[in-house]
């Protein structure tokens, strides 16, 4: 059988295993990789060997999509995106694939026919927790967005070996358990060890002559670590470009020593393997101490130049100039944790290019593009300078010189102004010496963003005044957005269903397409079906919730959801005290009529941050007694859902009725839970922060709750010096709620527990709980008078959806792309060569 027998009569198309789509195709790939890549036959195969097997199944057709955009973007003067981020919190790869890869269908069947069960496979995946939020979780909408669109994109970051903590809840607490998402091993990556680049650390700085006479800088450096890329192609939705997630794995440049190992020294032997790899151990380590900083800078500095060295050798590859560096690259610093890439580039320019320091700067400050995600100081980074130079001695000097060039700048065009200077400066200089990460990457980049409208305006008046008095039209705004792919299509499919029997499919590409929705909602068909849609992703939910946690909730109850990290400023605790306030209304009056709700939480606290443990510990206390109150008769329940990841919030988003967005006016960035909520149909009880503003003026006033104060109304009461006691004894009822919070009514009788909390509410109140409290509980009397009537709910529920095409993550990277990276699509076509072994020609008998 050969290829060449295209033209014979009689013949017959065969498919080929790699590539095929047909069932028979799909089920004989499927056994194949079960026997040649699991080694296991059906008799001994476990259900982790089915899912593997499936998942080199899909993989390959994946990879002639990933290795033709990798030739496509071989070609002179394709710009490409970097998106640099220590973050990427993927979510599981099978279903999002197979979405994209247009062949859920196709496989379901091909699967069930083999006699298995397509939902148990994809619930065997193991996701990659590679980030702790909204951040990393923006980043991996971000990578699917790109390839969606066709823009030529690589994402960088860490291959964390343990990703962030598996949680457990213990007598209401928070309990850590290690994530070993990759104990089975990891189907979708390819490790790439020919590109792997050394990275070095310590050391001291000298400086030599070139024998042109010219003056260099050499850095020699305590130790190096080898950096391993591991290749993930991300897809985009029915396109053939695959891109490409390249995470970097920190090796021990010699893994083993042989002197150590004769002399008798066994574990030394193998010591510097073990040093060099735990960088890359687990995520993020907790900072608080010194071991922990020293870490986490690692970390970032690793993966930063890992990448940039990458780039630099695909720039040189293709046979171009390092001054032209910035013409084939924009690289986008996801916060500040890759800003040391600032200095890093100049070090790799300067030292080890020999490019004179002018045109260095030029190239880096064209090549960086920097993305804020925080308003919270605590949350800017900075670096104390014996740290930072002890680790990176020659990065400090850049940096010093780059401030030094910088300053004098500032001084030419604000003279006499100290303030000023001490402002701007990359160097804090107000006690222990820092170096300012935030202010490194405004001064490296030719363009800052914030995330939100809202988050844009505070960037400029707040964190970055300085910047922005200095460059005023440096900090522009890219409202952040979701992926419609994994957060419906993927997570409702029902809705996505019935969304599609109505409009058609185009409205996966083009979210904007769901305001034809809007003719609807008179429609009583369709407001019946959706109110069906709804209530089978309750009942779903309802079977997880028993599944997770014992506890049974009515699913035509108010199902009402925060979910999102453990935070003081998102204020679960504000949310808590509703909750005891309409307990506190039923134990005055049981038989009074009241709307049922089930309350429903999930997040995770930082390991380190005890009030957060503490606000778990408040939720699921108040949960023990308010479930098992028989005043309460089923008319209340709270539930805290354990471990909340992208795999257990999928379930979670289809079934709200509503979506609590609560966080103090001026302290979220945007939010993303809040967009993938209002898609999904529920409707937003919320303050005016973040993206909620944009989102009330998308969907309308009159389907958004609003309440609290604005971020003037904030900055008011804390200029005038806030008393929270005074709202205490302001209102009975929530005198009544700290109260009982206090003498223990929550807490078996332990008045200490909640006292840390207790007292920080009363004298402290940082994010204004207390302040919010009566606005909050009034509106969310008014949600309560309006669930109850169902047909406006519904048609409320439905325009949330149709409204929610600006909030797509596609038109986030339209924004970048068209505003900031001046970066154009390139489609990609599946080459001759890969498809002729799609369609080998045999001869019928």
């Amino acid at each position: 059988m050969t290829a060449q027998n295209t033209a014979l009569p009689n013949t017959m198309q065969v498919e080929d295993d790699r590539t095929g789509l047909s069932i028979g195709t799909l089920r004989r790939a499927m056994a194949d990789n079960l026997f040649y890549i699991q080694g296991k036959y059906p008799d001994i195969a476990t259900q982790n060997d089915y899912y593997m097997a499936l998942a080199y199944t899909v993989r390959d057709r994946l990879l002639q999509r990933w290795l033709a955009t990798r030739e496509a973007y071989d070609g002179a003067g394709v710009r490409m995106v970097c998106y640099l981020s220590a973050e990427f919190l993927l979510g599981p790869h099978l279903g999002n694939n197979l979405v994209n890869l247009n062949i859920y269908q196709p496989v379901e069947k091909a699967i069930t026919e083999s006699g298995l069960n397509l939902d148990q496979l994809i619930a065997q995946e193991e996701e990659p927790g590679l980030g702790n939020g909204g951040l990393g979780r923006l980043a991996a909408c971000y990578m699917e967005s790109l390839a969606s669109l066709e823009i030529p994109a690589i994402g960088y970051g860490i291959r964390y070996e343990f990703g962030i903590f598996d949680q457990e809840i213990c007598d209401g607490w928070q309990v850590e358990i290690t994530d070993k998402w990759l104990q089975y091993g990891n189907p979708w990556e390819i490790l790439q060890a020919d590109s792997a680049v050394e990275v070095k650390f310590g050391g001291y700085t000298e400086f030599y002559t070139t024998e042109q006479g010219e003056q260099r800088v050499r850095w020699v450096p305590n130790y190096a670590l080898k950096g391993v890329p591991y290749d993930t192609p991300i897809l985009g939705y029915r396109v053939n470009t695959a891109n490409t997630l390249r995470l970097w794995k920190a090796e021990a440049s010699e893994s083993f020593n042989f002197q150590r190992f004769n002399q008798g020294d066994y574990y030394g032997a193998v010591n510097a393997k073990t040093t060099a790899e735990n960088l890359t151990k687990v995520l993020y380590p907790n900072d608080e101490q010194i071991q922990g900083k020293e870490l986490r800078l690692q970390q970032q500095y690793f993966f930063v130049s890992c990448s940039l060295q990458d780039m630099i050798r695909i720039h040189l590859a293709e046979g171009n100039r390092l001054e032209t560096f910035h013409e084939k690259f924009t690289a986008q610093l996801n916060d500040t944790h890759p800003a040391v890439g600032v200095a890093e580039l100049m070090r790799l320019l300067v030292d080890e290019h020999a490019m004179p320091w002018d045109t260095a700067w030029q190239v880096t400050q064209k090549t960086f593009a920097y993305t804020n995600h925080t308003l919270l100081p605590e949350a800017l980074e900075k670096w104390p300078i014996g740290l930072f130079g002890r680790l990176l001695p020659r990065h400090l000097e850049i940096i010093y010189e780059i401030n030094q060039r910088f300053l004098d700048q500032v001084q030419q065009q604000f003279p006499d102004d100290d303030g000023k200077l001490a402002a701007l400066s990359l160097i804090d200089e107000s006690g222990e010496r820092y170096v300012r990460m935030a202010n490194l990457a405004s001064v490296g980049s030719y363009s800052i963003n914030g995330v939100a409208a809202l988050h844009s305006e505070l960037v400029k008046s707040t964190v970055l005044k300085d910047f922005h008095q200095l460059w005023p039209q440096k900090i522009t705004n890219v409202t952040n957005g979701v992926t419609p792919r994994r957060w419906l299509v993927l997570s409702n499919p029902q809705l996505a269903e019935l969304i599609t029997s109505k409009i058609g499919n185009g409205w996966v590409q083009d979210l904007d397409q769901l305001k034809q929705l809007e003719a609807l909602v008179n429609d009583s068909g369709f407001c019946s079906a959706w109110q069906q849609v709804k209530l089978a992703n309750k009942q779903r939910l309802a079977q997880r919730i028993l599944d997770f946690t014992g506890i049974e909730v009515d699913p035509t109850s108010m199902f009402d959801i925060q979910v999102k990290r453990i935070h003081e400023y998102k204020r679960q605790h504000l949310n808590v005290l509703h909750i005891i306030t309409l307990y506190n209304r039923l134990k005055a009056n049981p038989t009074q009529t009241m709307v049922p709700r089930t309350f429903v939480f999930g997040g995770k606290a930082a390991p380190g941050y005890f009030m957060a443990k503490l606000m778990i510990k408040l939720i699921t206390s108040v949960g023990e007694v308010v479930n098992h109150d028989p005043d309460v008769a089923g008319r209340l329940k709270v539930v805290f859902l354990p471990d909340y990841n992208v795999t257990n919030s999928q379930p979670v988003y289809p079934a709200a009725d509503l979506s609590e967005q609560i966080s103090t006016a001026g302290k979220e960035a945007s939010g993303t839970g809040n967009m993938k909520f209002s898609m999904n149909g529920a409707l937003t009880i919320g303050t005016l922060d973040g993206a909620n503003v944009e989102i009330r003026d998308a969907v309308g006033d009159e389907n958004f709750f609003l309440f609290g104060l604005t971020v003037e109304d904030v900055m008011a009461l804390k200029d005038q010096g806030y008393q929270p006691k005074k709202y205490y004894h302001r209102h009975s009822s929530l005198q009544n709620i700290i109260d009982q919070l206090s003498s223990g009514v929550f807490s078996q009788g332990d008045q200490n527990l909640f006292r840390p909390l207790v007292d920080n509410l009363l004298y402290q109140d940082p994010y204004l709980l207390l302040a919010d409290y009566q606005a909050y509980v009034e509106c969310q009397d008014r949600v309560s008078q309006a669930y109850a009537d169902a047909t406006h709910w519904t048609r409320m529920s439905i325009l949330n959806s149709a409204r929610m095409g600006k909030f797509s993550s596609d038109r986030s990277i339209r924004d970048y792309a068209k505003n900031i990276w001046q970066v154009k699509p390139v489609p990609v076509k599946l080459k001759e060569y890969i498809q002729a072994n799609a369609g080998l020609q045999v001869n019928t008998p």
